[in-house]
């Protein structure tokens, strides 16, 4: 009899493998790094914010877990080689790779300037690319396999009004990887899949959780649309990501997993 059987939650159980988390110090970043310090895994925690970066790692390093920081952005294929090489260096593997670093300009098609587009698709498709490039090749070398999770968007499947064409179409790019490397590395044991939140509670979004009447105004058209009816919390982002990091998503790859409470099934 299976294993799993027995112990279906030890599908789940991810303690003492290797994570490296890009822009560490983000929302859901810092969600990742949290949860996978409390699930027992060691972590390589990288961002370009060094203060925020080391106020993250000492909070993992509460919950128990092993750390080591790098103060970097991914921005060309050097420092992506060096976080993987890093992870190995440090902890004898990289299991998980998990890409929250990206950007956005929000601006409409007539003011959003040729180099602002240019770098909205940098930071989030072509960095995202690299780092999956770093990661795989040390996953290959290991023959042990591994787990990539890519952060997408609700935003990669539908647009929106207010000028997020550069996010928009980079989110839809990140999801083009996603499915390419599902079918690429499937015989190599690697999955490749993409959380996609909506809307949920960070530094960035907090004026939409206040009680003033433009969050207000705000919450009420947006939870309108959303079947689940309320905005997301950290927490709503930790077991999905376990899900596709842990053994009890080997069978799935390629998949973009919409962490948005049923906004986009509607």
């Amino acid at each position: 009899m299976s294993n799993a059987w027995k112990n279906p939650l030890g599908l789940f159980d991810v303690s003492g493998r290797v994570a490296l988390i890009t822009g560490a110090s983000g929302a859901f970043g810092a969600v990742a790094a949290r949860a996978l310090a409390g699930a027992g895994c060691k972590l390589v925690l990288a961002a370009g914010n060094e203060k925020a970066l080391g106020e993250v790692a000492t909070e993992c390093e509460k919950l128990g877990a092993d750390v080591v920081t790098k103060a970097v952005r991914p921005t060309d294929e050097t420092v992506c080689d060096g976080l993987a090489d890093l992870a190995v260096e440090r902890f004898g593997s990289l299991d998980i790779l998990v890409v929250a670093s990206g950007m956005n300009k929000v601006a409409k098609i007539d003011t959003l300037t040729p180099k602002d587009f240019d770098g909205v698709m940098e930071a989030n498709v072509t960095q995202s690319w690299l780092l999956t490039r770093a990661a795989t090749k040390k996953m290959k070398q290991q023959s042990t396999g591994g787990k990539i999770v890519l952060v997408s968007s609700a935003r990669g499947l539908l647009g929106h009004p207010a000028g997020y064409t550069a996010y928009c179409a980079s989110k839809a790019a990140v999801d083009g990887i996603t499915k390419a490397l599902g079918c690429e590395l499937g015989e190599e044991n690697i999955t490749v899949n993409a959380i996609a939140p909506t809307v949920f509670r960070s530094p960035l979004t907090a004026w939409m959780f206040e009680e003033d009447d433009t969050a207000k105004g705000f919450r009420k058209g947006f939870i309108a649309r959303v079947p689940k009816g309320r905005l997301g919390e950290p927490e709503d982002l930790i077991g999905p990501l376990l899900f596709l990091v842990s053994h009890a998503s080997d069978f799935y790859t390629g998949h973009i997993l919409y962490a948005d409470g049923g906004y986009t099934a509607g």
